[in-house]
């Protein structure tokens, strides 16, 4: 505790320190499920937020301001190069927005695909809602290419 004196030790200090800590600890094994790297830059900022508390136990707004500070410094600085280091394999193309993976994939038809919805296509073992963007009808079993994505249903072109 500080009051005029240098340092007194207390337990209520290392208490404080020590929440920090389960925090720290809880966050980082909340990030090791989701991978989404925004616990991870929390954790490291209750950390932070720890560290201070050793040197200023009885500062909770000096503790919170480097908690927020750090994990948010994380998330805007960091963040965005650690996910694009760690979750796409070196060397694979980066997929546009979310259903960028799927557009330009080959897929056969399960059934007549129509310009309306209701056909069906396999793509990756699955099938999938389909729709003709031709003017003719892609026949069962014929190839076809995904051109877009509305909602759920492929827009796919016929190929030979």
């Amino acid at each position: 505790m500080l009051s005029g004196r240098l340092y007194v030790y207390d337990r209520e200090g290392d208490m404080v320190t020590a929440a920090w800590v389960v925090l720290a600890l809880t966050l980082f094994a909340v990030e090791l499920h989701h991978l989404a790297f925004f616990a991870f830059f929390a954790a490291v900022g209750a950390l932070a937020g720890a560290a201070v508390s050793v040197f200023a136990p009885g500062v909770f707004a000096a503790q919170g301001a480097a908690a927020v500070s750090v994990c948010a410094f994380g998330i805007l600085l960091g963040r965005p190069h650690v996910s694009r280091a760690l979750l796409r394999p070196r060397g694979a193309p980066a997929a546009v927005g979310v259903h960028g993976g799927i557009v330009g994939q080959r897929v056969v038809a399960s059934d007549e695909v129509t310009e309306r919805p209701g056909g069906h296509v396999m793509l990756a073992g699955e099938t999938w809602l389909a729709r003709s963007l031709a003017d003719t009808t892609i026949g069962k079993d014929n190839p076809a290419v995904v051109i877009s994505v509305e909602g759920t249903t492929l827009l796919v072109y016929p190929t030979e």
